[in-house]
């Protein structure tokens, strides 16, 4: 039997002499070039001394200038991480190898290592960004690894149309050479026969193992090409070795934990990454190599700038089984981007820390579609979070405060108190010249107060029981939803009924995610209302004194915090809402910012809470009024599981197997739960804005499955509807999706709000409960016809309405999949968060803190003290 055997030798000296000459050719366009490479090795193996020995003199032959660094087997992660820094700086070197120990003393990240490598120096090919680029076929912009690269040069065969067997799996040998064979239009045998079977249906056999003499000559078939990559003495044909076919990872394969694939990844220099999306270094302020807020001002700069498109990111009525929104969104931007090198940015929220340690994990996205670094997002990030914390709980304090005093001194004593002498003096401070206006009182000098007017200034007279303002902490804390203040003796039996909510429910958290400039946030700060007087008048932070003090512990919260994604990709995290009592979205400012930087090709990716009838209905009738913004495309994620338990599937539980619903092929079921899809996508209808339905695909989904789910998308309205597979696959898996978008972008459109706000209150909840939920009508219960009463007269009634629902089911019952109908929706009470702009109905009870479940996920976080790295998050 014969075959044809490649001499490597004779490969070898080829390459070098055609490098040798192409050197030459730079030295005589600059006589004082000469390429550059480092080797740097950390610890002492022979087989990586006669590697690099090998490599070195090479190097000398050629003409290239090769510099050998070596660590000690003692070196830790980030010695090596900081000499391979060195490297990438150093502008006399143009390519680096890292040689890494196999038994290191400290514990190295072999990925995050190779991924500190800079992508353009990566010369043995090893980079996620070079591998990547490879494997969809890049071959002009990547390094490929020299073996794999002289076995595609050197083959002198035909390759088109060939069956080919690559066995070894290495990052060097076997997964670089499966990448360029597909390019090339090779048919690779993914099925695991026997291996004589495989071997002997190849047309191309290339082995990239070590061990010797496994595959035997009579297996081989006549006339084919056999490349031996390995080390291994060649005895006629008896040559090569298996341990396993080489089979590229199939879709959906992804095993690693989301903190892992992110640590898979080094991210950008946070400053670099701001310079390419064109900020100025003066309007970054760096938070670590990580992460950087920027500054404000850069909206004067860009205002001549026209904008990009502008995408929001929704989805189906959520269920237990996940649709994906998070990593749809950051999946799309590493498409645009990352792709089809269209300038983008996505903006997303900040997730809170409750959820994150109680029972949801992290918010970055998932598998290869992240932000990153995952830890940093879901953790303190810069800080906003408990800025907003500190900010609220000032308020709160202030609120109980002024209560007590006035209850426990006489109006004399309350004013002198609030107007101290200050060198034989008293003086009003400014906030409290602000108060005198709007009481109608035109004075600046406290000694000409009337002593009515002293009480009137004096005292706010506040009901304890119409305290809306509540205490916040970033925990989740069932134990907290209510509790007695004022029950120490200091403070004089002045006890009432409080609770605590969690941050994100906090109004503060609603304004900053609403407001357009410091001066409009100083504003919004200042008409927050807190209580009701005994009269009747609203009382705002500004008659407690307070709103400047809450400006000033906002100040840079008010900053968006720029990240990047896995492809880095930027990424805006700004602002976190909570999506049932506030609006759910991130803020007008990241997004305005992010919109001037694309400029008017570009796009810009933010995400709604929950589903298309809380988080989209909000943003289009609460967000968007206020920036004047309007969106090009709505995005609706599905996944055919969740579309399943719409369509009758049965409950889930946490910790068990999915039902045999879930994991195979249902049509009947699917057919069914796609009415929730189509009702949704009637709803971004009702806005006047094309909609694309991402349809984020999972292993267990079946073609027939995934077919239905798009057509019947398109059926009910979509523009266009896709299959994604971006957490497998990055944003190579987002690629249609990206396509349909930017065409979509371009669609007539014709966006209109809802209802008109000088309707009455009660007229916009019923539009959105009819138009959006499909109710029949709504209920007004006592109280919250009380309400409608109270803020129509206190000038509220102009307010755009923030329904306060379950996320769960279209209608005000969580247990209701589909879409249901005949129902009346209840309206238990109203509430007013006056700063952000908005009233809230409520819609049954609804917990602003969440709690703790039996095991939280706290359980399995914990801090490596070597490494300092983060383990168990997600």
């Amino acid at each position: 039997m014969s075959a044809q055997i490649i001499s490597g030798k004779e490969v070898s000296a080829q390459v070098r002499e055609r490098l040798r000459k192409d050197v030459e050719q730079m030295k005589l366009k600059d006589s004082n070039f000469r390429p550059g490479l480092v080797v740097l090795q950390v610890g002492d193996r022979d087989d990586s001394n006669l590697y690099i020995s090998m490599k070195l003199k090479a190097a000398a032959e050629i003409g290239i200038n090769a510099t050998h660094m070596r660590l000690p087997k003692t070196a830790t992660e980030e010695e090596v991480l900081h000499s391979i820094r060195e490297v990438n700086e150093n502008s006399s070197v143009h390519g680096l190898i890292v040689q890494l120990p196999l038994d290191s003393v400290h514990k190295i990240d072999t990925e995050k290592v190779t991924n500190a490598v800079a992508p353009e120096k990566d010369v043995d090919g090893l980079t996620s960004i070079n591998a990547g680029k490879l494997s969809r076929g890049d071959l002009g912009d990547c390094f490929i690894p020299c073996t794999p690269n002289v076995n595609r040069l050197s083959a002198g065969v035909s390759v088109a149309g060939k069956r080919a067997v690559v066995i070894g799996r290495s990052k060097i040998v076997g997964a670089p050479m499966h990448d360029l064979l597909v390019f090339f239009f090779i048919k690779l045998s993914l099925i695991p026969f026997s291996v004589s079977v495989q071997v002997g249906k190849a047309d191309i056999l290339v082995v990239g193992i070590g061990k010797a003499e496994m595959v035997k000559g009579e297996w081989i078939k006549k006339g084919a090409v056999v490349i031996d990559c390995g080390i291994n003495h060649i005895l006629g044909i008896t040559v090569v070795v298996v341990d396993s076919f080489f089979v590229r990872p199939c879709f959906l394969c992804v095993t690693n934990s989301d903190i892992v694939v992110s640590r898979s990844c080094v991210p950008k220099p946070i400053d670099r990454l701001a310079k390419e999306v064109g900020l100025l270094s003066d309007e970054v302020e760096l938070y670590g190599k990580t992460k950087a807020k920027v500054q404000l001002n850069i909206i004067k700069r860009l205002q001549s700038q026209p904008d990009g498109k502008y995408v929001v990111v929704t989805g189906i009525t959520p269920t237990p089984l996940g649709e994906g929104k998070s990593t749809t969104t950051i999946g799309l931007v590493q498409a645009l981007g990352a792709h089809m090198k269209l300038n983008v940015f996505a903006c997303v929220r900040q997730p809170s820390q409750g959820p994150t340690f109680g029972i949801k994990g992290g918010a970055a996205g998932g598998g290869y579609s992240q932000v990153i670094p995952m830890e940093e997002f879901n953790l303190h990030l810069t800080g906003d979070i408990h800025a907003i914390t500190a900010a609220n709980n000032l308020v709160a304090a202030a609120v109980d405060a002024r209560m007590f005093h006035e209850a426990t001194q006489s109006d004399k004593a309350l004013y002198n108190r609030l107007v101290p002498l200050s060198g034989g003096q008293r003086k009003f401070s400014p906030i409290q010249i602000h108060r005198l206006k709007k009481l109608g009182i035109d004075k600046t000098d406290p000694s000409t107060l009337t002593e009515e007017e002293i009480t009137r200034f004096a005292r706010l007279d506040i009901d304890p029981s119409s305290v809306t303002w509540q205490r916040v902490l970033d925990t989740n804390d069932r134990f907290l939803r209510k509790i007695t203040i004022g029950q120490a003796p200091t403070e004089k039996g002045y006890t009432r009924e409080a609770q605590f909510d969690i941050t994100v429910a906090s109004e503060i958290m609603a304004v900053l995610a609403l407001t357009s400039s410091l001066e409009d946030m100083r504003q919004r700060l200042a008409k927050m209302v807190v209580a009701t007087s005994r009269s009747g008048q609203p009382i705002t932070t500004e008659d407690l004194g307070v709103s400047g003090a809450l400006t000033v512990l906002m100040k840079d919260a008010i900053k968006p915090n720029l990240m990047q994604t896995l492809e880095g990709t930027p990424v805006f995290v700004h602002a976190g809402p909570f999506a049932n009592i506030a609006h759910g979205n991130s803020s007008i400012l990241a997004d305005k910012i992010a919109l001037k930087l694309v400029g008017p090709d570009g796009f810009v990716v933010t995400e709604a809470g929950f589903g298309a009838d809380i988080g989209m209905e909000k943003f289009f009738n609460i967000k968007c009024r206020y920036s004047g913004l309007r969106p090009h495309v709505v995005v609706l994620v599905a996944t055919v599981r969740a579309l399943k338990m719409h369509g009758g599937g049965p409950t889930v539980t946490a910790g068990m197997p999915l039902p045999k619903e879930y994991v195979e092929e249902n049509l009947d079921l699917l057919r069914n739960g796609c009415s929730n899809m189509r009702k949704q996508i009637e709803n971004a209808k009702h806005f006047g804005v094309p909609v694309v339905v991402a349809v984020n695909a999972f292993k267990t989904d079946t073609e027939a499955e995934l077919d239905l789910v798009c057509s019947m998308a398109k059926d009910g309205g979509a523009f266009d509807a896709v299959r994604c597979s971006h957490w497998a696959e990055g944003g190579a898996g987002a690629m249609a999706l990206g396509q349909a978008v930017q065409k979509a972008s371009d669609a007539p459109s014709n966006f209109k709000f809802l209802y008109e706000l000088e309707l009455p209150i009660a007229d916009k909840i019923r539009i959105i409960a009819q138009k959006i939920y499909g109710a029949d009508d709504i209920e007004l219960l006592p109280e919250a016809q009380h309400k409608v009463e109270l803020y129509t007269k206190q000038g509220f009634g102009n307010l755009p309405i923030c329904m306060a629902k379950t996320h769960l089911s279209l209608s005000h019952e969580a247990d209701k999949k589909g879409v249901p109908t005949g129902f009346v929706v209840p309206i238990r009470d109203i509430r007013a968060s006056v700063g952000a702009g908005f009233l809230y109905p409520l819609v049954g009870t609804m917990p602003t803190i969440p709690g703790l479940p039996t095991r939280p996920c706290f359980y399995d976080i914990d801090l490596d003290p070597e490494t300092e790295q983060v383990n168990g998050l997600f």
